[in-house]
């Protein structure tokens, strides 16, 4: 009976190293260095996946960067201009510091159908044809 489990045990271990032999000829989905270790193993190591990982979400992750960006720059410039929380400012003035009127965070429309476009808390809306009137969110709830 021992000698039957020691034979068996024996096949196993050979049958083992047969199958990860054939299996782990695999190289990195990253460099294509020749992987050793375990039979799913798919990058030699954590650069390499980490570097994998970043290619594929690059493209993402600039077109959302790049939105980003403006949306703060936007905040910023209505920031500077509008310090006690409600001034009127040309929109000439906007657009000479650089600000973009098609992104914004949120819309509010009132009664009146006066439309506020929002920059987080920082808002504006059209009052006359150069005109925005400048204002600050007060009932924030965070």
């Amino acid at each position: 009976m021992i000698n039957e489990y020691f034979r068996l045990f024996s096949f196993v271990a050979v049958y083992k190293r047969i199958v990860i032999r054939k299996t782990m000829e695999k190289n990195c989905t990253e460099c294509g260095t020749l992987l050793r270790g375990r039979v799913d193993k798919k990058f030699c190591s954590d650069q390499c996946r980490s570097a994998h990982n970043n290619k594929l979400k690059s493209d993402d992750t600039n077109y959302i960067r790049n939105i980003n960006n403006t949306l703060r720059r936007n905040r910023k410039i209505l920031l500077d201009l509008n310090p006690n929380g409600k001034v009127k400012v040309s929109r000439q003035k906007l657009m000479s510091k650089g600000f973009d009127f098609s992104l914004h965070t949120s819309t509010y429309t009132t009664r009146e159908g006066a439309q506020y476009h929002y920059c987080y808390e920082q808002g504006y809306v059209s009052i006359e044809k150069d005109w925005v009137l400048l204002v600050t969110k007060k009932d924030l709830e965070w």
